[in-house]
């Protein structure tokens, strides 16, 4: 087998811990002797040694010598609260002569030191190997290391002429059931869900993992609603003491200036309210209003500050119009049914002000179209 058969093995098990990793990336390793694997392994953040530690135990001493393929650069320091020893002492210790990666970890505590520690030590180090396929793998960690900041998945489906719904509101359901499965797999890759406060008057979504799959970290429920309407007999709140419950509301002086309507299940004022949701398990953070609505950069950075690394945005279609105007999507996925809607009242996907000029739409790039059953998903990125 050649280098990049053996780095695409690296990639196919470092997608097996998804779910299991967060905040950490995903990695994979491969110890290789004499053209054959020895050792292999793929990070899990419950158990405790990284990909490369696992590989290099169960190559034993077939280590020395050989080759070892990652698909991330081994860290060179030990992990939060020392965990985990790093890497490359584990790699040079076993006496590995040649390491081979896709990519530079973009932590700013290994960020190249890996390599050039193992250099020192006379490693032979080859880099670049399926790169850009690394780069998508971990894009979630990558962004939240770099900015401090969450990865936002803008996720929707919709029929061939945008709708997702009918005039009368129904809206379950316009994609299949193949499409459905795959959406649920996306929630599991991800920290958190988030949708407006509409939808969850509308819907009365449960927003969990259905997967069955195994999760590092609960997903974490997001809703934003500047005036803290959510019903107290809503799915949500009605769990929210067994899965997180993340609720968005303006800051106290832009709550009572706005004129909220009032809840008699909550009492009226801010303090009331807040009181009694967080007497349920509800975490209430509030934020910075900007133009009616609530700062989403803000939003994103207490996100951020929960090391909340990946977010999903499910619903509705004015929540996804003010993160696509706001130019704080990182990717989209569209799930498109064959059917066609119509109907001038009918919801669309995306709503909010929208464009004047056609320049300044939103373009992506990197599209990848997959059939799933009847539908086809569309993901890109935003150029």
């Amino acid at each position: 087998m050649t280098d990049l058969e053996f780095i695409q093995q690296t990639l196919q098990l470092a997608a097996q811990g998804k779910g299991l990793v967060s905040p950490n990336p995903l990695v994979g390793s491969l110890v290789v002797k004499d053209g054959r694997v020895v050792g292999q392994g793929f990070h899990r953040y419950a158990e405790l040694k990284h990909a490369e530690a696992w590989a290099i135990e169960e190559a034993g001493t077939k280590a020395q010598g050989a080759t070892i393929y990652v698909n991330l650069e081994p860290c060179s320091h030990s992990g939060n609260g020392k965990r985990t020893a790093p890497c490359v002492e584990a790699i040079i210790n076993a006496g590995i002569r040649r390491v081979v990666a896709s990519m530079v970890d973009p932590n700013p505590k290994v960020n190249g030191r890996g390599f050039e520690m193992l250099r020192s030590a006379g490693i032979q180090v080859s880099t670049g190997l399926l790169e850009r396929e690394a780069q998508r793998l971990n894009e979630k960690y990558a962004k939240m290391v770099k900015t401090g900041l969450p990865f936002v998945h803008l996720k929707t489906a919709c029929s061939l002429d945008g709708r997702v719904a009918t005039r009368t509101g129904e809206s379950q359901w316009i994609t299949g059931e193949q499409s459905r499965g795959v959406s649920q797999a996306l929630r599991h890759e991800y920290d958190a869900i988030l949708v407006g406060i509409n939808t969850v008057m509308k819907d009365d979504p449960a927003l969990t993992d259905r997967t069955g799959l195994t999760r590092h970290r609960p997903l974490v429920r997001v809703v934003l609603d500047a005036g803290l309407r959510i019903p107290l007999q809503s799915q949500l709140v009605q769990s929210a003491s067994q899965s997180p419950l993340l609720v968005f509301a303006a800051d106290k002086e832009i709550f009572d200036s706005m004129g909220f309507p009032i809840y008699t299940e909550w009492g009226n004022t801010l303090e009331e309210r807040k009181s009694k949701m967080q007497s349920l398990g509800v975490k209430v953070v509030q934020v910075p209003v900007d133009g009616g609505q609530l700062n989403l950069p803000e939003v994103l950075r207490e996100l951020g500050k929960l090391t909340i690394s990946s977010v999903v945005i499910e619903g509705g279609a004015e929540v996804a119009a003010s993160f696509v105007e706001a130019r704080l999507v990182d990717k989209l996925t569209f799930f498109v049914a064959p059917k066609v809607i119509g109907g001038r009242e009918a919801k669309s996907a995306i709503e909010g002000e929208g464009i004047e000029h056609l320049s300044d739409a939103l373009e992506l790039r990197d599209l990848k179209l997959t059939p799933r059953g009847a539908d086809l998903e569309i993901t890109g990125y935003p150029k």
